[in-house]
């Protein structure tokens, strides 16, 4: 008798089995390039589901959610770029599956920050 007083609990229980689990926030950012020529691209990434502005968006968050948004994680692409020296700054402002980020360097030329990102920063 007292196992049939919890039937009741169980079939409550047994009834969130077909909820959805959540799905984790989208990530969005906004990744920026400065040139020392006092250019400024900049171009807008979502993920999850993919969207946004930048040329490769597929890519660049699938490259993204391979390192689950932590940009020192990046293996850099095998690429070509020339030797000449005029850095960029890029910036990476956002959040990745609800994580903020923040993500800043220099690099020695446009060709190699494309290449270090993965073509993350291929703006």
């Amino acid at each position: 008798m007292a196992f049939s007083s919890f039937a009741p609990v169980a079939a409550c229980l047994l009834g969130f089995g077909g909820l959805a689990v959540p799905h984790p926030p989208e990530s969005t950012m906004q990744l920026t390039m400065h040139e020392t020529s006092g250019r400024v691209t900049s171009a807008s990434l979502t993920c999850d589901p993919t969207g946004g502005t930048h040329r490769h968006r597929d890519a660049a968050c699938a490259t993204l959610t391979a390192v689950d948004g932590d940009f020192a994680r990046i293996t850099p692409r095998r690429q070509k770029c020339t030797m000449i020296y005029s850095p960029v700054d890029v910036t990476a402002l956002g959040s990745w599956r609800g994580k903020p980020v923040l993500f800043r360097a220099t690099y020695p030329n446009k060709c190699a920050a494309d290449s270090q990102s993965s073509g993350v920063f291929g703006l």
